[in-house]
């Protein structure tokens, strides 16, 4: 593959390029990845950097050897000036601050906000640095990791490539770091279990993502139409490679009919708030004009939700079939399915041809 056909490229560094040491932030592997952030503008091409870093830059200041997810925030907020300005001093270029928490990118109207921000600071040649609100988010908030993040944020803001800088060459069908005869695959046409299936655990001590959580970011980016790749950002032979138009590392391709972005949005960044299991029978609705989903069709509910919440729609045999926004609260879903014998109870809550949610509202998802 080569970037040079490419025109807006989203970056992500994790924790153990920034913060190697695991005790501040450090120079040494990121000068590498400054300069060619600032030779991308030189061949017309615009860059979003997704930085980790902030709660290893800050643990320096905390004597602690088993954080609690309480020093964890602390960490995280006195480590980002530190992150920050790590960055600004290798950078020869302006930079803007982008916190986010997966409630930002779950929202509708600060996704589309985020994304107008991100364009205005590209248009005025700033260079935006994302990363999760850490201080801020909850377990139930959080993403939980940048290359997720990465993902999303490329998605919003309709980025060409997604490159991953981690601490292997890219992904190996075994373990490179246990076995001596993996070997590197270069290219993935698409995502399946078996690729899932070569991913390990946590690459290192620093971070919180590992192989995992990068197949999840590739499979993200390529259903929008982005070309990700995983590389080693410790290695500056590898910069060198994408600037000669080179694959350093694995790349995913981008699909080649990716989904709509409001589509796409709704499969790959909003969290569902509960779950509707439904007669399998009733996926045939999903293929019709007709309203898809009534109480009749409910056999159960799981979760607490509320009216205009995302919810998974699944069959009883556990197969999800669906995304969608509910029209109703878990509350009153629950209470009539409990009594779907009572047709009086149940028509008094719902007329005949009212759907629990509707197509304008919808994704529906593939099974293999």
């Amino acid at each position: 593959m080569s970037l040079r056909h490419n025109t807006r490229i989203v970056v992500k560094v994790g924790s153990a390029l920034i913060a190697p040491g695991n005790d501040g932030c450090s120079a040494k592997y990121l000068k590498n990845i400054a300069q060619f952030i600032q030779n991308c503008p030189q061949q017309g091409q615009q860059v979003i950097l997704v930085s980790s870093g902030s709660v290893a830059a800050g643990r320096q200041w905390f004597d602690v050897d088993s954080p609690t997810k309480a020093l964890k925030k602390a960490m995280a907020a006195a480590g980002q000036n530190d992150m920050m300005a790590i960055w600004a001093k290798l950078l020869d270029m302006p930079l803007a601050q982008i916190l986010l928490t997966h409630a930002d990118l779950c929202n509708r109207e600060r996704y589309v906000s985020i994304k107008d921000t991100i364009e205005s600071l590209l248009e005025h040649n700033v260079l935006p640095v994302i990363n999760e609100n850490d201080t801020m988010t909850s377990e139930e908030l959080k993403v939980g990791d940048n290359d997720n993040l990465a993902a999303m944020a490329a998605a919003a803001i309709d980025a060409d490539t997604l490159i991953m800088c981690t601490d292997v060459n890219g992904l190996y069908d075994k373990n490179p770091h246990q076995y001596d005869n993996a070997q590197l695959i270069q290219q993935v046409n698409e995502i399946t279990s078996k690729i899932y299936s070569m991913a390990g655990g946590a690459v290192s001590a620093t971070g919180t993502g590992g192989m995992l959580t990068k197949i999840q970011a590739a499979e993200k980016a390529t259903a929008h139409g982005i070309d990700t790749l995983i590389i080693n950002g410790f290695e500056n032979a590898s910069f060198e490679q994408l600037l000669a138009g080179k694959n350093p590392g694995t790349h995913f391709l981008a699909n080649i009919e990716p989904l709509s972005p409001a589509i796409h949005w709704m499969t790959h960044t909003v969290k569902e708030r509960g779950e509707v299991i439904i007669n399998d029978t009733t996926t045939t609705h999903f293929a019709s004009d007709e309203d898809m989903l009534t109480s009749g069709n409910i056999l159960e509910v799981k979760g607490q939700f509320s009216a205009g919440d995302t919810i998974l729609v699944s069959t009883d045999d556990g197969t999800k079939v669906a995304k969608a926004k509910t029209n109703y609260s878990s509350c009153l879903l629950n209470y009539i399915a409990q009594e779907q014998d009572d047709e009086n109870t149940s028509q008094s809550y719902f007329a005949q041809n009212d759907s629990i949610i509707s197509k304008e509202h919808l994704t529906v998802l593939e099974n293999e």
